[in-house]
């Protein structure tokens, strides 16, 4: 386990959650358009789109790997869904709930560690949680007309090894790439050991 951080945020704390969020906020509502038209090459198989789906969920493990703070995970998914919906996503305002739903998932994982774990195995925690949100979130709100078995059921369980992959593995890797660049020096994260 890592050295336990501090849970006051500092300005810089704010700062970079807040530009986290607002990046991938951009990169939501781009990715909905991508959905969108990726639409016809999943025809197959319909459910299998939601392999695309952990892009959507990295903000809140990045957020909690890069912070390290009670809240920073929520936060940046919360504002990045935010921003999304701001720009016009297809979805809405509800999209808004359900950034705070996904968020949360995220930030259960890091709370389980009291935020003294920031490793490999809490980031997949991290991103299957956040998946978990997120595919509960679907199965009752946007895929409720559809099949159990056929739709709902593989849909949920894609999205949530999506999101382990892509949100969990993928921000992990990310916040190493950014902390060998020298932007992440102000913060643990940045300070690790290169650790698994």
């Amino acid at each position: 386990m890592n050295q336990p951080t501090s849970s006051r945020w500092r300005t810089i704390d704010i700062v970079v959650a807040a530009v986290i969020a607002v990046g991938f906020g951009v990169i939501f509502w781009a990715w909905g358009l991508l959905w969108r038209a990726a639409d016809p090459a999943f025809a197959f198989f319909p459910a299998s789109q939601a392999l695309m789906y952990g892009v959507w969920l990295v903000p809140a493990v990045l957020g909690g790997l890069v912070i390290r703070k009670p809240g920073a995970a929520l936060f940046c998914e919360a504002v990045a869904a935010t921003v999304s919906a701001l720009l016009g996503s297809e979805w809405g305002g509800i999209t808004i709930v359900q950034g705070l739903i996904q968020g949360l998932g995220a930030e259960l994982a890091f709370a389980a560690f009291r935020y003294r774990s920031f490793r490999l195995p809490t980031a997949l925690l991290a991103g299957a949680l956040t998946g978990l949100g997120a595919a509960l979130f679907d199965f009752f709100v946007w895929n409720a007309p559809y099949a159990l078995v056929s739709y709902r059921i593989p849909y949920a369980l894609l999205t949530v090894l999506s999101a382990t992959v892509i949100a969990g593995a993928g921000a992990h890797l990310l916040t190493r790439a950014l902390a060998g660049t020298g932007v992440l020096a102000r913060f643990p994260s940045g300070r690790d050991r290169p650790l698994v």
